[in-house]
């Protein structure tokens, strides 16, 4: 799959069909109609707010575009996709949004940044084209199909210093900034064991998610991408090693190189840090409720957790754990689906320049090659 994938164009940036990233039959991209941080940024009040265009009006995009709007940070300038009938579901939405066709025509709105929220195979050179414009990016994820895309996107936000990031949602549930300062403070110890799970009981709803070609990969690239995310920033640890990965795809073992996506997921590998991983995800496993999401983190002194609420999408508890204690840290309501996009505009409206935790995203892009054999 390795030279098979590198060898695939991504789609025309100009004309890349710009169907949402994750669409409704997912049901896990943490969107709800309010999803914007609790009280408003505060950086973007005093000055000029970004104009930002959104390439990809489909569920996911058109989601991140009202959190961003009504978070009030950024003036949405202009939306893009090649659909006029998605075209006009949103026009009403976001008053004075010029609607376009193309990236090239996105382009020509005098835009500060690009929101991207099409197939997963058109991100890379979608991103380095905004890059290369002098726009800063913000990608839904994966932010390539692959780590030697990622490192070119990176290059790109390097070398034209502008800012960049991707929607690892997740860490914004309330709750989890204050797990991982607990575990990188040491108040769990010594990190010696880290569960995650994340299991869909619906799967993709559109074909390109199970072309390679188009999305890198399957439920690793999906929801292990998020996982991967959680257990590299919380444990502040980037290198692993002694990865061993069993991949299946309608319950038949699947070895590299592939060529048909995973459906389901079991991975361990252990942190330089001494620290054990276990992953599972899938896409339509017959879990019994729509979707069991999780990461657990054990230390010598004590443990901390994530974890969805009776098989919610949306719904989060965060605990910390002392022997059979348990003392909640956050839970629902919660509106969190949009705070990483909300977050990254309210940089952009004082600081532009690219960001090194961006390097972050290129430590996630070569454990998912690890794990699919690359």
């Amino acid at each position: 799959m390795n030279a098979q994938l590198q060898t695939v164009p991504a789609l025309d940036p100009a004309s890349a069909h710009t169907d949402g990233a994750d669409g409704p039959g997912q049901r896990h991209a943490g969107f709800a109609p309010r999803a914007i941080a609790a009280g408003r940024p505060l950086i973007a009040q005093a000055l000029a707010r970004p104009r930002i265009g959104f390439l990809g009006v489909g569920w996911i995009g058109r989601g991140r575009m009202l959190a961003l709007a009504e978070s009030g940070v950024a003036d949405i300038a202009a939306i893009a996709d090649t659909r006029p009938e998605a075209l006009q579901a949103v026009a009403a939405s976001v008053s004075g949004a010029r609607s376009v066709d193309s990236l090239e025509r996105l382009f020509e709105q005098q835009l500060d940044g690009v929101v991207i929220a099409t197939p997963s195979g058109a991100h890379a050179m979608q991103a380095i084209a905004s890059l290369s414009r002098g726009l800063a990016v913000f990608c839904q994820k994966p932010l390539a199909r692959t780590a030697i895309e990622a490192e070119q996107v990176i290059g790109a936000a390097r070398r034209n210093n502008r800012l960049l990031d991707v929607d690892f949602s997740y860490r914004q549930v309330a709750g989890v900034s204050t797990l991982r300062k607990m575990v990188q403070s040491g108040e769990l110890g010594d990190l010696y064991a880290i569960d995650l799970k994340f299991h869909n009981a619906y799967g993709p709803d559109k074909a390109w998610f199970y072309d390679a070609s188009q999305s890198g990969g399957g439920c690793v690239m999906d929801l292990g991408s998020h996982l991967v995310d959680l257990a590299l920033w919380v444990s502040g640890c980037a290198q692993c090693e002694a990865l061993d990965a069993q991949l299946f795809a309608q319950g038949r073992r699947l070895s590299p190189p592939l060529e048909t996506v995973e459906d389901y997921a079991s991975v361990q590998w252990r942190l330089t840090s001494g620290a054990s991983v276990r992953m599972t995800c899938s896409w339509q496993l017959p879990a019994g409720c729509d979707a069991v999401i999780e990461a657990s983190f054990f230390g010598t002194r004590g443990g901390a957790a994530l974890r969805n609420v009776n098989g919610s999408f949306y719904d989060f508890t965060v605990d910390h754990f002392s022997g059979t204690a348990s003392r909640r840290l956050a839970g629902p309501p919660d509106a969190w689906g949009g705070r990483a996009l909300v977050a990254w505009a309210d940089r952009l409206a004082s600081d532009k320049t690219f960001d090194p935790a961006a390097e972050h995203l290129l430590d996630v892009a070569r454990l998912v090659d690890k794990i699919y054999g690359r």
